[in-house]
């Protein structure tokens, strides 16, 4: 039987794989794991009810999943606040500041409107490790909890959730905004009540498109996997950056004045640099994932900064910087995480901190970006093989060996198995993206002839 959880928490086609009878058991069963103050015969060992923040992001299936997952706790005898549509790092945040048990995102990131998702925070905001998902999900067919009378829990509104994250995000700039005129787009998502909010707050000129949701407009031509608009605006507008978030919110990517995008790898560079340069980069060290470009990897080296790889997956990540202590780290797609502010990706504190080393520089987005070279990246896919067989295959390892010897140290060479379906990604970085092409399609080819089923 495949894992319920994914990369990122429950997700799926909202009301067919994800049902109001899933939310409802899940939120019973993360009771049972993560609600604290418990004792075996049931009486509270705290003297207090378990206390969970629930959230979600617009999208018009998060009424009634927001609605299960708040009876589901309820029942189990934990007190409910609920925070209405906010950001996912909002809900990580809210977690920490309000001592919760634990928090219930209800949201299905950058994915279309008729998907959704269910992610669970535990204490301090923290993400789940594989081993609690899989209790919660065992828990699934255990019986659930079914206090009364006074031990049920109480559902209420969280008044001031979203005003505690914007007082929490603007502690945390080193600087204020003046003079940077910046082009939000919100993707019609979570993060668009909040972030034109906190943008003006902390100083900026503010121009908002996408912020306009009405429940099945999520992602739709808009956010941080459709940039043509957000380029054009910022043209339009005469501005001089774009920032464009996710559905939500936990993403950032940038286009400068120019209209030219500024990927999350360029995003680290920039912030890394200045976070060395400020004594606040713990270790000197940034982690990214083994799909970061070369030029990031280079340009670190050029700065003195240490690099720590990890697997793809800003989980991954997460658990990189806990182990070893250090302050950021991210992903190419714009999840970069700042871990004294954050547990998790925040779109929206990135946002900010990347204009707040524009106006602390008087540099223009362009300038601070090219810190970094973007080596071209190009990626195959090879469909329907033994990706299982990838690592024990001797002539796609001496493949890989020989395009690696050709390259030099002009480029780099990644081959990477999926965890979801029999498919294995062929990545290929060089200086030209000719070259880069014609040695990934070279390798697609040994893949498949090897690997073909």
């Amino acid at each position: 039987m495949a894992r319920l959880f994914g990369t990122d928490g429950v997700r799926g086609l909202a009301n067919s794989d994800l049902t109001v009878e899933l939310a409802l058991g899940l939120a019973q069963s993360a009771a049972v794991v993560l609600g604290q103050g418990r004792v075996a015969d049931g009486r509270r060992a705290s003297g207090r009810r378990p206390i969970a923040v629930v959230a979600r992001d617009p999208r018009v299936s998060g009424e009634f999943i927001s609605a299960a997952v708040s009876a589901g706790l309820a029942s189990s005898g934990v007190d409910v606040f609920d925070a209405g549509v906010i950001p996912t790092p909002a809900a990580a945040f809210l977690v920490a500041d309000f001592k919760a048990d634990l928090g219930v995102m209800i949201s299905a990131s950058h994915n279309p409107a008729p998907d959704n998702g269910i992610k669970f925070f535990g204490q301090g905001g923290t993400k789940l490790p594989d081993e609690v998902e899989d209790r919660i999900e065992a828990a699934l067919a255990a019986p659930s909890l079914a206090p009364t009378g006074v031990e049920v829990g109480r559902i209420r509104r969280f008044a001031d959730a979203e005003d505690r994250y914007v007082v929490h995000l603007l502690s945390t700039l080193p600087n204020q905004l003046a003079g940077i005129h910046v082009v939000l787009d919100c993707a019609h998502g979570a993060a668009s009540g909040v972030s034109p909010q906190v943008f003006t707050d902390a100083g900026a000129k503010v121009t908002v498109i996408g912020a306009d949701p009405d429940g099945i407009n999520i992602n739709d031509g808009v956010g941080s996997t459709h940039l043509d608009n957000l380029a054009a605006a910022v043209l339009a507008h005469g501005a001089d950056i774009g920032i464009a978030h996710d559905g939500d919110a936990d993403r950032c990517l940038a286009v400068d004045k120019e209209g030219n995008v500024v990927d999350g790898d360029q995003i680290m560079a920039i912030l890394a640099v200045s976070m060395a340069e400020r004594g606040v980069l713990h270790n000197r060290t940034l982690v990214a994932t083994v799909m970061s470009n070369l030029g990031l990897r280079r340009a670190m080296a050029e700065h003195s900064i240490e690099m720590l790889e990890t697997k793809v997956g800003d989980r991954y990540v997460l658990e990189a910087l806990g182990e070893h202590g250090l302050s950021l780290g991210g992903e190419q797609s714009g999840h970069v995480i700042m871990t004294k502010f954050a547990t998790t990706g925040d779109g929206i504190l990135t946002g900010l901190h990347l204009v707040a080393e524009m106006a602390r520089t008087e540099k223009t987005l362009a300038q601070l970006a090219s810190v970094m070279t973007v080596y071209p990246q190009v990626l195959e896919n090879v469909r329907g093989v033994d990706h299982h067989s990838l690592g024990t295959n001797t002539a796609i390892a001496d493949a890989v060996a020989a395009v690696e010897e050709e390259l030099g140290d002009t480029g780099r060479v990644l081959l990477r198995a999926s965890g979801t379906e029999p498919m294995v990604r062929v990545m290929v970085e060089a200086e030209h993206h000719d070259v880069a092409q014609a040695m990934a399609e070279r390798l697609a080819l040994v893949v498949r002839s090897e690997l073909g089923t």
